[in-house]
């Protein structure tokens, strides 16, 4: 990636300007199923979302919680110019345990909508988990995450629903 194609990113309509419109601070509600159709938890998220690296990046900073237990997650989203990718790395001290998941897809997409993977610790097969962003207005965001089993059977597994907040 050479700077005049970062620069045309960055400018009005490019990938990395699509991006940074989601960049604040955030307040809305986390939903959590364990089975599909079975709301397992449902409570307050707070979240930052900050742009690095001179755009290049967006970090996602959160806390939520799951019953008593406190929640802390952070994420990194970006856009691989060379490879048209959206690009994720997350972790969290309650979905990823000790480990990093990394995701990936088509910057094509009509909003942020990346697939990674993880095992199940037995050493079956691996389960797919998809993240996607949708931002339908300046002031709301839309974060789903979708657990997919090694046969394919998809099923929602996370949703926050953020509003923006405004100082």
């Amino acid at each position: 990636m050479g700077k005049k194609e970062f620069e045309a990113s960055l400018a009005e309509g490019g990938a990395h300007h699509r991006l940074a419109q989601m960049a604040g601070e955030w307040a809305g509600t986390f939903r959590l199923w364990f089975q599909p159709d079975q709301l397992a938890c449902e409570s307050p998220q707070r979240g930052s979302i900050r742009s690095i690296l001179g755009g290049r990046f967006l970090l996602h900073e959160y806390q939520t919680r799951f019953g008593d237990d406190l929640i802390d997650g952070v994420a990194l989203y970006g856009v691989h110019l060379d490879d048209d990718a959206f690009e994720s790395a997350w972790v969290e001290s309650f979905g990823t345990g000790t480990s990093i998941m990394f995701s990936a897809g088509s910057a094509g997409a009509e909003h942020f909508n990346v697939l990674g993977s993880y095992g199940d610790g037995q050493g079956g097969p691996r389960w797919d988990w998809r993240t996607e962003i949708e931002q339908p207005d300046a002031d709301h965001l839309v974060i789903t995450m979708t657990n997919i089993t090694p046969q394919g059977e998809a099923a929602k597994a996370v949703e926050v629903r953020y509003a923006r907040v405004h100082a």
